[in-house]
């Protein structure tokens, strides 16, 4: 299904580039320069795809396109192959002047080689791109406190979903601390029903939990260390806290037996949780779009959504929040079209864009969604959503995407060695601590 295929990709991508033969060369139009032409953008091919192409026509006709004799002519890259396609493109003389990326990990090798625009000047004084957008997702996309990327498709933050009609039955309320979150879970297993769904086969539902733990209890600061590139940060006693918390979980039965054996992209995790066999599902925001696809009554009826809770005594915001913000566009240092590429950017900032996100069903980035959501295929989720990700201090961009790409798999293989039983909370972090 699209909604987590489109997860798993934002996996298999950042495991794909890596330094190896990028080197700043010219795209194929040239190099240096701020003149007009014919504009590359490259773009994942999926059904999302559509937005594009009528922002590339809108585009094309505008006066912008006019003014800086600029046009853009659209490259799509089925799914599968495209960040090894990018990484091709980006080391050769045709490389793209524009091109669609997950931020962090994804362009940091990029970054390394100087083939991206430093696009935070740009937005510091173009109103448009400066307010266009919500200012969490703008920076989650960041690296070093720079902008080298223009939100440009829906936002996908991890959400707690939960079964309402569970809820009412056991008398339960959503959690907003850890504490109610535990003792809901003691409420649960007494009922015989496993508090969450999981699918540890996948790992990177695994992830999710870690993400929000840390963050709860150490604040957003303690992942910028290492997403930044300091190792020493695995090393932050938040780390070891929320390590120790996923092991408490696991022992106390909170996600049942066999979770490490069950999938979320075969639909398994999905399931047990739409059939009442868990009460709660820690996903990310396609959840919805997924149960609507495989289980339209429970999702019409029973999925209910809140924010993770608060970890008693941690320094983390409940109001953050972790996972996709959003995919990019990001400009290429050598292409001879800077202005075109640059006003083709301020096209993602527009009504008609967000409304062509919205009819799609995704829940747009940009700060003039708030009003157009009505138009949402769930309007009510969709405002939470927006919401959840307008009011938050920090949007922590999953780890996986985050992190330089030589550590993301290792890194995933600590994860599920710590969920699995086979490492123990100090040498999950001893491991971590280690990667480079």
């Amino acid at each position: 299904m699209e909604s987590y295929s489109r997860r798993w990709f934002l996996g298999a991508g950042a495991t794909l580039v890596s330094a190896a033969g990028l080197t700043a060369c010219g795209s194929g139009s040239g190099s240096g320069g701020s003149g007009g032409g014919a504009i590359t953008a490259m773009v994942y091919g999926d059904d999302a795809v559509k937005i594009q192409v009528k922002s590339v026509d809108r585009f094309n006709a505008s006066a912008d396109a006019k003014r800086t004799k600029g046009k853009v002519k659209l490259q799509k890259i089925p799914g599968s192959e495209y960040p090894a396609k990018l990484r091709t493109a980006m080391g050769s003389p045709n490389a793209p002047d524009v091109f669609f990326n997950w931020g962090g990990g994804s362009i940091k090798a990029y970054r390394d080689a100087n083939q991206l625009v430093d696009l935070t000047g740009t937005i510091e004084s173009d109103p448009v791109l400066k307010n266009g957008f919500l200012p969490s997702v703008l920076a989650a996309g960041a690296l070093g406190g720079k902008n080298y990327g223009i939100p440009m498709r829906g936002m996908q933050p991890v959400i707690l979903f939960y079964n309402k009609t569970l809820f009412a039955e056991q008398k339960l309320q959503p959690p907003t601390s850890w504490d109610q979150l535990l003792d809901n879970n003691a409420k649960l297993k007494k009922a015989g029903i496993t508090p969450f769904a999981l699918g540890g086969s996948d790992i990177w539902p695994e992830l999710m939990w870690l993400e929000y733990l840390v963050d709860r209890i150490g604040g957003p600061e303690v992942f910028d260390r290492i997403k930044n590139g300091d190792s020493s940060g695995w090393g932050d006693p938040a780390v070891l806290k929320a390590a120790e918390t996923v092991r408490q979980l696991i022992d106390d039965g909170a996600f049942g037996k066999g979770y490490s054996s069950v999938a979320y992209t075969n639909g398994g995790a999905p399931a047990m949780f739409a059939k009442g066999r868990a009460a709660m599902h820690l996903m990310g925001s396609w959840e919805y779009s997924t149960q609507l696809g495989k289980f339209p009554d429970f999702a019409k009826k029973d999925l209910g959504w809140c924010a993770f809770p608060k970890y008693d005594g941690g320094a983390g915001d409940i109001r953050n929040v972790v996972g996709n913000p959003t995919n990019y566009w990001s400009v290429n240092a050598r292409t001879s079209h800077k202005d075109a590429a640059i006003a083709f950017l301020r096209d993602c900032a527009s009504e008609a864009y967000t409304k062509d996100l919205i009819a799609n069903g995704d829940v747009p980035a940009t700060a003039n969604a708030a009003g157009l959501l009505d138009a949402s295929p769930n309007p009510e989720f969709a405002e939470f959503q927006y919401q959840m990700v307008r009011q938050a201090p920090a949007f922590t961009l999953s780890w996986d995407q985050a992190v330089d790409p030589d550590v993301q798999t290792p890194m995933l293989t600590e994860i599920n060695k710590l969920f699995v039983g086979k490492s123990s909370p100090s040498r999950f972090v001893a491991a971590l601590k280690g990667l480079k």
